[in-house]
């Protein structure tokens, strides 16, 4: 790995899709996915806070309903990777069928 590798960072905006927003389940998957990326910094913004994508508790943090816009922000070898597969996440509703 270079060192432009380690300083890469990768961002995109998401919004919240799902009729029930980022409650417990959508962040556990979230955050899931987001533990497979051991080698890059994952975290979601919304406005002010910034929480770790990797923590089901901080994702409960940014209470964030449905419509709310969040901002994706990885930083390492693989961010482009991981934010295009997050991305799809939110897209897809974390795969949850209600």
């Amino acid at each position: 790995m270079n060192a432009s590798d380690k300083s890469r960072t990768v961002e995109a905006t998401v919004r919240v899709l799902n009729k029930n927003g980022l409650h417990a389940r959508p962040s556990s998957v979230l955050a899931e996915n987001a533990l497979r990326y051991t080698d890059t910094a994952i975290s979601i913004r919304r406005g002010d806070l910034e929480v770790d994508a990797k923590s089901i508790m901080e994702l409960l943090l940014l209470e964030a309903h449905c419509g709310t816009e969040l901002q994706l922000v990885a930083s390492g070898p693989r961010a482009e990777e991981a934010v295009g597969e997050l991305q799809a996440l939110f897209e897809r509703e974390f795969d949850i069928q209600l």
